[in-house]
């Protein structure tokens, strides 16, 4: 049953004067839609401390968010609101009037000088949601508008208002010498945009759960970190109650109700990033000094410590920030971390570092080639766009490798998975698993799931997990009472009906047995994403990793080459793309930092080194 959206009165105490707390329902009268919020529990995003039991896995949506409103809307003081006004220029709107609206390109963060403003949110459904009203010393805005891309909100001047307006380079600006201010507005920033994902107000897909193209949009929505709702059509919604009805009507899924009320019928990832406007325009004429492909922690790692030393920096990565660690439900082994923190946590923090020292992030964006015969470079990316470049730092990682099962390839994607999120976990809710692998990916997301499913069953081909995967999984996971170890075992074929996967073969030293599953996990090694390097001339491995270091396959240069530099010079290669790399993130994250002191190096020279 629908009903009708909430709204929770009360001031805290940094004087913000509402927040909306919206249920998971629709707020229309018929009662015929059931929505499912897109949030990840508050736990996603490391604000959660408690323990990781089943009871305690999924928190309150509310409970951590609301304990931080003073942090997620604070009020400047006078002083540091004096500090802010060379970064800005001053605006002033009468009551009533719209200061900004929900879709728009962002103009920057505005600073309420005098006057109240009041922000709204607005559904794919058409529904408006009351969400919060700031006065004097606060400031409108989440992380968008540290890059220009656009509101989630719509803002009124309830008042007549006074603002400060700083642009986003000027904020971007004023966080680094500023570093008090900075702080401070930058975790309010980061709170917000996990409030807005939380709430999953915004725009609505549509379609069967579990349906493999659905779930792909919603990995998507989760990569960039964007706010959405699910409508689940199995509860009988009809697509004629859309702002604007495709004309498919309900005979192609998903569907993707967009807030300004277009309507998009079985999108692509880059085809959604563009009507979200998540894509810059790229300017083709400019060079910058460093161009990476991949923004997993590697890529990331380099875009963080080479803007925040002054280079100009775009990242490209085809999917969304994070690679595979990003799909980690929880590192428990990283630096720094002793109670844990999920991969899509890190990478976020990650990006928001990058962008904050002035990275330009472009996700979805797919490398089809590199034109490495002259200088600048020159990245073709799919769409037509070509970006140039000084150099090129190599981060693109691996793709996950499809084991050859009988039957496999007629499952496409439903109800293989290679990764394990909260999405595929509630999909698998009391339900019989197979995850086959024995390495720490495939350790985290067991662990994971032991939290969802009613029984996880793990084919490994070897005796034991010793060589493969860290002690701490290897004791957790032993401690699970709903996990079965299948040893020196295979899956042998896949049973496929209608619905998708509906069992497996598994092949042991006790003869084969038959598991009645629709949910298989896939963690059996990655092969390097190399194939855009095919005609730039950079060498590789027997195994297509790409080789670095000293004079690679016999190349040799005019001056040692750099330990992270390709047989191309000016090309660097980091992270498990780059042959004999340790595959762990914290390995990822230090050839990240350590490949930015060879970019100063070559950019050092005189003239490219000639080829002997």
């Amino acid at each position: 049953m629908a009903t009708k959206d909430g709204q929770t009165d009360g001031s805290d105490e940094a004087g913000a004067r509402k927040f909306g707390a919206d249920t998971a329902q629709s707020g229309r009268d018929d009662g015929s839609i059931t929505i499912r919020v897109s949030s990840l529990p508050g736990r996603e995003w490391g604000f959660d401390a408690s323990d990781s039991t089943k009871e305690n896995q999924i928190p309150s949506r509310h409970v951590s968010i609301e304990q931080r409103l003073p942090q997620m809307f604070p009020q400047l003081s006078p002083q540091r609101i004096e500090r802010a006004r060379r970064y800005g220029t001053i605006e002033t709107f009468e009551a009533g009037q719209l200061i900004y609206r929900m879709g728009e390109r962002s103009l920057g963060i505005r600073v309420l000088l005098a006057g109240t403003a009041r922000l709204t949110r607005r559904d794919g459904l058409g529904n408006t949601h009351f969400w919060m009203e700031l006065g004097e010393g606060h400031f409108l805005g989440e992380t968008a508008q540290l890059t220009g891309k656009p509101y989630l909100a719509d803002a009124h001047a309830v008042t007549d208002v006074e603002a400060l307006l700083i642009p986003p380079a000027k904020m971007r600006s004023l966080m680094i010498e500023e570093a008090y201010i900075g702080e401070q507005v930058m975790r309010a920033l980061i709170l917000r945009r996990a409030g807005l994902v939380q709430e999953g107000i915004g725009p609505v897909l549509i379609g069967p759960l579990g349906n493999p193209k659905l779930v792909a949009l919603e990995v998507f929505f989760r990569r960039v970190t964007h706010p959405y709702r699910i409508v689940d059509t199995d509860a009988g919604f009809d697509v004629s109650v859309l702002p604007n009805p495709p004309a498919t009507g309900n005979s192609v899924w998903p569907i993707v109700a967009l807030t300004n009320g277009i309507t998009l019928v079985d999108p692509t990832e880059t085809e959604l990033a563009g009507a979200l406007g998540l894509l810059p325009d790229l300017d083709e004429s400019y060079v910058y000094d460093v161009a990476v492909v991949g923004a997993g922690p590697a890529g990331l790692a380099t875009a963080v410590y080479a803007a925040s030393e002054g280079l100009s920096v775009v990242v490209f990565d085809a999917q969304g920030p994070g690679g595979q660690a990003g799909a980690s439900a929880r590192i428990e082994n990283y630096l720094g971390f002793p109670t844990g923190i999920s991969g899509h946590a890190l990478s976020y923090r990650a990006f928001m570092q990058a962008v904050k020292f002035g990275a330009e992030i472009v996700a979805p964006a797919e490398v089809t080639g590199l034109n490495c015969g002259e200088q600048p470079f020159e990245l073709s990316i799919r769409g037509g766009t070509v970006v140039r470049s000084r150099t090129v730092v190599i981060a693109s990682g691996a793709a996950y490798r499809r084991p050859r099962i009988q039957g496999l390839d007629l499952l496409k994607t439903h109800g293989v998975y290679y990764w394990a999120s909260a999405i595929e976990g509630h999909l698998c809710e009391d339900k019989e698993v197979v995850v086959i692998g024995g390495g720490n990916s495939a350790g985290q997301a067991i662990v994971f799931l032991s939290s969802f499913a009613r029984r996880i069953h793990v084919v490994v081909r070897k005796g034991n997990l010793d060589a493969s995967m860290s002690r701490y999984l290897i004791d957790r996971i032993a401690a699970l009472d709903n996990a079965t170890l299948h040893l020196n075992a295979e899956v042998q074929s896949a049973n496929v009906d209608d619905e998708g996967l509906s069992g497996l073969m598994i092949a042991g030293p006790s003869g084969q047995l038959v598991l009645d599953t629709r949910h298989l996990f896939l963690f059996v090694g990655a092969e390097p994403n190399t194939g855009w390097l095919a005609h730039c001339g950079v060498a590789v491995d027997d195994r297509g990793f790409v080789l670095s270091g000293q004079n690679p396959q016999g190349t040799s240069t005019a001056r040692v080459c750099l330990p992270f530099e390709t047989s191309v010079p000016g090309i660097f290669a980091i992270g498990d793309v780059r042959s004999s790399s340790v595959k762990r993130v914290s390995a990822a994250v230090g050839e990240g930092a350590a490949v930015v002191a060879e970019i100063h190096s070559f950019l050092a020279l005189d003239a490219l080194p000639v080829r002997k």
